[in-house]
Formats: structure tokens, sequence, C-alpha cells
């Protein structure tokens, strides 16, 4: 029987990851993992979740199954984390949030909810997107279609291509896939402005949003970042938000996640979690309990939530502080075109335009890797490589 399987490709990310790891190169520089590094190169573990693991070996009496739903007090923490402390949708019993098994579990259980209401729906994703969005979306038996994003000539946000397509082709019902914000791969993001424009479109059209919050506080801080999330959500009578804990929390091997559900009222609510708690049964039963636990145990604690905050601070800092210095470095190396997209791009990736060419040339000769399509992990520079970094994309872009 296994003999009949038919490949379904390699995927490139992991592929790099190996070929990463077998390089015997001692100068060589990972800058395709999507994880936060320190200046030292490790993914820490943040001193906040110390302590929460510490509260929680001290507290926990059972380790029982903690039901379809997850962790209560976790969920309650999430829809004033994403829509604000006094949302209206929350006043109105409107919005409950569901723990999954990280960002991608999220996504997963939203689009076979999605599937399961409307087998086939048609969901619009930016080009380019997540590597992984259109997969879970097709897998789920969702229709995908693209709607362009990326203006490759000034590595900007083409928004008149991207709201005339969508006035062009999409139709009412389609659901639409956005980012919150630190956009995956391109590090560019919608403005304020541009989000009013889109959620006035979005409901004129009477599209289903589903927003995938991955990144919350590694672009321009906790609200800031959520900022259009919260107008778009203002003008839509339902919505979907999948959002990690992952990245603000650095608990990637803990895959803490969760679905929000937004609808009209309490009643339309109460079936929608009904059906996503069906969805979550049949793909793995129950979510994992510690990284919830942790996550709750820190926004339980104003110590723990403080020193959060400050070490979250700390990391959105870095982040930032490798793109002004990467440009600085290059421009010190006379390269001519532009670079204002090094820090006109916010969050952990940014879109560097290189192409296929240009990455073996990176990788062969330099060292340096990089996603297939040019993208970087801007927090795997560090001092140690920057100047190496800097030589090698300053030899290609000349």
């Amino acid at each position: 029987m296994f003999e009949t399987i038919q490949s379904r490709g390699v995927d490139q990310i992991l592929a790099l990851m190996k070929a990463f790891q077998a390089d015997p190169r001692d100068k060589k520089v990972d800058l395709v993992v999507g994880v936060y590094k320190d200046a030292n190169g490790a993914v820490p573990v943040m001193d906040a979740v110390k302590g929460a693991e510490a509260l929680l070996l001290e507290q926990e009496t059972t380790k029982t199954y903690v039901g379809m739903a997850g962790d209560a007090e976790f969920r309650s923490f999430v829809p004033p984390l994403l829509l604000g402390e006094n949302a209206t949708q929350i006043a109105e019993g409107r919005v409950t949030s569901l723990q999954t098994v990280g960002g991608s579990g999220a996504l997963k259980v939203g689009c076979d909810l999605l599937n399961s209401i409307e087998p086939g729906k048609r969901l619009w994703v930016s080009t380019p997107t997540w590597a992984n969005h259109v997969p879970v979306a097709t897998d789920a038996g969702l229709n995908v279609a693209y709607y362009p994003y990326f203006r490759p000539s000034d590595r900007g946000l083409d928004f008149e291509a991207m709201i005339m397509h969508l006035q062009s082709n999409s139709a009412v019902g389609d659901a639409i896939l956005l980012h919150a914000c630190c956009h995956n791969p391109t590090g560019v993001d919608l403005s304020l402005e541009q989000w009013k424009k889109l959620s006035r479109f979005i409901s004129d059209r009477r599209l289903l949003p589903f927003v995938d919050c991955a990144y919350q506080g590694l672009g321009d801080g906790m609200e800031r970042d959520v900022a259009g999330l919260r107008v778009l959500a203002a003008k839509v009578p339902e919505m979907l938000i999948a959002s990690s804990f992952s990245k603000n929390f650095g608990i990637y091997r803990e895959r803490t996640g969760a679905l929000t559900l937004i609808a009209q009222n309490a009643d339309v609510l109460a079936k929608t979690q009904a059906a996503a708690e069906t969805v979550i049964r049949s793909n793995y039963s129950m979510p994992p309990s510690h990284g919830a636990r942790v996550v709750a145990n820190v926004f339980g604690s104003f110590e723990l939530r403080s020193l959060w905050a400050e070490e979250l601070n700390d990391m959105r800092a870095r982040i930032a502080e490798m793109r002004r210095v990467l440009r600085l470095k290059l421009e010190e190396r006379q390269v001519t075109q532009d670079l204002s997209f090094l820090t006109d791009q916010c969050g952990m990736f940014s879109y560097t335009g290189f192409n296929p060419a240009d990455v073996e040339r990176l990788r062969a000769e330099f060292g340096i890797y990089t996603a297939g399509d040019g993208r970087i992990n801007v927090a795997g520079l560090s001092a140690d490589n920057l100047d190496a970094v800097a030589d090698g994309f300053a030899a290609v872009m000349r």
C-alpha cells in the first residue's frame, strides 16, 4: 500500500534547515528558521516563563484532560488581548476563544470549521503568504485564491492592486485571510488608514475575515500591533482570529495558540463554538496544558506580567536595532539601491528581493542561509555575524 504514496514535495524551509546543519563551515549564518534569537544566537527561555513554570510545578494538582475548548483561565485572557479590555464584542457576549495546538492548530481548526459550514468555501490569501497557509487551507478542503500584496519594485505594499483585485474577483461570503501585523514572509504591513479602507470594503462586500495574529508584540507593541484588527472587528458581524503565543512568549515547543470566534450574537456564538469543538475532537481531541498554564500564570500575576512585558520590549527593540544596523552597514559598503525597506518593514521577517540565484550564491559563497524567496529572519542577525552578512548582501546587491 505505501508504495503507492505520491510525493507531495519537500518543505523548502525544512530542507534548508537540514542543509545548514550539514554545512561544515564555522562561519555559516542561519537566517531561515522563523524563531526569535537573542544576541548570542540562542532561542532563550524568558525569565517570566521560568517564573510561571515554577508556579505551575508548585500548584498543579492534576494531569487530567483540559477539555476540548482548553484551559478556561487561559481562554479568558485572549479576547481582551486581541480586542481590548473594553471591547464591545466582549461586553455583548459575542466572542470566545478556544485553546489550540499552536497558531497553526488555530488555522487548521478555523479552516476545517469553514469547510464544515460550506464545503469548498473560497479563501483569499495574500501573494505571498506564510508557506503553511495554503497547505492547511487546501487540506481542509477550502478553495484558495490569491490577491496581490507585495510590490517587488520597492519591496512595499501594493494596496491599490489588492483592493482592485478583490473588488473585481471576490464574492459575497468568501473568506479572506489577513495578517494582523509583522506580515510573514514580507514584513510589509497595512497602515491604519489602509485597515480602515479594507474594513469598509470587507463589510460592504460581506466577506468573512480570518486574521492570523502570530506576532503580536514583536512589531510596534502589543496594542499597536492589533490596532488594525480592532478596526476590522468593529466593522463586521463575524470574524475568526488565529493567535500564537510561540513568538511573544518564546514557547515554540509548547504549541500554545487560540482560535477566537466573533459571532453576530451570543446564540450564534454558542452554535459556532460547538461546531468548532467538534472539529477539535476529530483533529486532536484535547489541547495540551503546559503552555496555556504558563501564559495564564504570567497574565494572572502582576509581577510576572510586568517582567514579561519588559522582556518582550527588549526583544522588539533588538529586532528593530538589527534592521537599523544592517541598513547602515550596507550603506557603508556603497550599496546604492534604496535600502529603506529594511527599516520600513516590520517584525522578524524581511523580504530582501533576492532572487533564487542570489540566494544560492549567498549560501554557496558566503555561508549565508536565507529562504528560497529571499526572506530573512532579522532576529538571526547579531553583532557576531552582521559584518559577514553585510559583506555577502553587498556583494550580491552590487
